[in-house]
């Protein structure tokens, strides 16, 4: 579930019934061999079947691995995580006015869920092992600006501290001090689902690993959040959990399995946003383990700006806070330019 529809179910915005994006009868159209709720439990690439928990062996000649990812947890028992309909679905009828919630985790998705939460009344404790929320994505820069926005929306914000423990009537720090909270929610990230490729001769790698192309292996690619291959645009092996590169590779790794004689590599520049109170983030590129970040437009303190990021001598992304999408278009086209950057660390050229 992407960003913005997650925090319009939470918020009680939406409904259930807006978030399919195609009716039991437009799938009926297709003529599908739709099973649902079997799982995969194995793949031989020499006889090219799957395996199914039913017994079943689905035979193909060209196959797609887009299994996703499940939600990491903590030990103990009650806590709530955000990954399918339902869990958004079970926490939301549990927030409300004077209602306590406890958020392990204050990546984007603990942030969006600590945001929602405190519009619907809650006390919101959110709780993170780093120094600074986000700084290893983004820099210590910005991530010092988002968090100021959840202080100064009344979110108790404590970061260095471990969680090992939830529990129904909070979570336990490493010290041994229970936080108490009526909900937990966790939000530590995510472990992709491989285990079931275990034995097949496809290299797992937090993630299946594939070229280019999206191929793992003889007329085997991979697509979404399981997916892990290397983006020629940026030179590195990368795995990306948002849904505009979900629906994005899920199509170029089915050109590629279906018309072999002209694939292209998938060189996309990832794109991802994020609603939390009344700013608006947007990114486009690869940030993490990037050189050197600077504010090429607006103001950190009014929380509205333009911060480049780069690695080694190219502008490899792109941020921003509260600005029009025009202020970041062009800097989106020179990143898909693989535009070079001669400036220091701390200053980058503006494209033209």
């Amino acid at each position: 579930m992407s960003s913005a529809p997650r925090q319009q179910i939470l918020s009680g915005e939406w409904n259930a019934g807006r978030l399919p994006l195609r009716t039991p009868a437009d799938l009926d159209a297709l003529g599908l061999d739709l099973r649902l709720g079997v799982a995969a439990t194995g793949l031989d690439l020499a006889e090219r079947t799957v395996r199914l928990a039913d017994g079943a062996a689905v035979p193909y000649d060209g196959l797609i691995v887009a299994t996703g990812v499940r939600p990491r947890r903590l030990p103990g028992q009650g806590a709530h995580v955000l990954r399918t309909l339902d869990d958004a679905l079970a926490l939301r009828g549990r927030l409300g006015p004077g209602r306590r919630l406890a958020v392990v985790g204050a990546g984007f998705l603990g942030a969006e869920a600590a945001a929602v939460a405190r519009g619907l009344g809650c006390e919101v404790t959110l709780l993170e092992p780093a120094p600074v929320p986000l700084a290893h994505a983004l820099g210590e820069q910005v991530g010092r600006v988002l968090s100021r926005a959840h202080l100064e929306h009344g979110v108790n914000l404590r970061t260095g501290v471990t969680v090992t423990e939830a529990s129904e009537g909070g979570v336990r720090l490493a010290d041994g001090e229970l936080v108490e909270a009526d909900e937990v929610l966790v939000a530590i990230g995510s472990l992709p689902n491989t285990e079931w490729l275990a034995g097949s001769g496809l290299t797992v790698a937090d993630g299946l690993v594939c070229d280019a192309y999206c191929a793992a292996g003889p007329d085997v690619y991979a697509a979404g959040d399981v997916a892990r291959w290397h983006n020629p645009l940026f030179g590195t092996s990368m795995r990306i959990e948002h849904r505009t590169n979900a629906a994005e590779q899920g199509m170029a790794a089915a050109r590629n399995l279906l018309r072999p004689e002209a694939r292209k590599p998938f060189a996309p520049v990832p794109y991802f946003w994020s609603d939390q109170y009344d700013m608006k983030i947007q990114a486009y590129g690869y940030l993490r383990g990037h050189d050197g970040v600077a504010v090429m437009e607006g103001d950190l303190d009014e929380r509205r700006f333009l911060a480049a990021y780069r690695t080694g001598d190219r502008l490899t992304g792109v941020l921003t806070v509260g600005m029009p999408p025009k202020a970041i278009r062009p800097w989106r086209q020179a990143i898909a330019a693989g535009a070079g950057s001669d400036e220091p660390a701390d200053r980058l050229a503006a494209p033209a």
